[in-house]
């Protein structure tokens, strides 16, 4: 599914026309939706998102969740390991990490090396691959999928759940925050972040979808 950055939208066909989003890390980054679907979609497997990113400092965090709306648009999620209310799946990649395996890496699943650290230029984009935790679900029909980009954990919309005896509140990743101000300072990773696309840089997001019954 290709991201449309001028409607929004995951599409099944590559946009045409050059476009380019920004947005803060600190906020709510960038959500790209499907239309409502006609017939059930049945997903199982790892997932990968293709990403072509500038950044104002030296790096950028990319957080990306794919996530399942209902058809009154609120959010269905999921109860996960660590806490009650997850995404469908989630993905991580610290840009200057970018670096890939060649011979590791499949296209459903980037390998990154993680040996060398590649800082960014300032305003000058990059490709990034993005690797999205294997998942399976059937997401019925008149539900939207969506894939948010953002510079920040996911964070669920409602209240924090809190339970004694628990060191840490559950907002829909768990206790895997990255929060650590030594980690991630504010002058670097707090930068306006640009996604970009033409005809030659198309960003997707790679799903696994299984085909209905008869129609494989």
């Amino acid at each position: 599914f290709y991201l449309d950055r001028e409607t929004k939208t995951l599409a099944a066909t590559a946009p045409t026309k050059p476009a380019a989003l920004c947005y803060l890390p600190e906020g709510e980054g960038i959500t790209f939706m499907s239309a409502p679907l006609t017939e059930e979609m049945e997903i199982a497997g790892p997932m990968a998102a293709k990403l072509f990113v500038s950044s104002k400092s030296e790096d950028a965090d990319m957080f990306v969740a794919l996530r399942v709306f209902r058809p009154d648009g609120s959010e269905l999620t999921f109860a996960g390991s660590n806490d009650p209310r997850t995404p469908i799946a989630l993905g991580w990649l610290r840009a200057s990490h970018r670096k890939l395996d060649p011979k590791l890496t499949l296209p459903f699943r980037p390998y990154h090396t993680h040996d060398e650290k590649q800082p960014l230029v300032p305003d000058e984009a990059v490709e990034l691959d993005v690797e999205i935790w294997p998942s399976g679900m059937v997401i019925p029909a008149g539900y939207r999928i969506g894939l948010t980009v953002r510079g920040r954990d996911y964070r669920h919309a409602g209240e924090p759940i809190r339970i004694p005896g628990i060191g840490y509140e559950m907002a829909g990743v768990g206790p895997f925050v990255h929060t650590h101000p030594a980690d991630r300072p504010a002058d670097i990773f707090n930068a306006q972040v640009t996604l970009h696309a033409d005809k030659t840089r198309q960003p997707f997001v790679l799903l696994p979808l299984i085909p209905p019954k008869g129609k494989a």
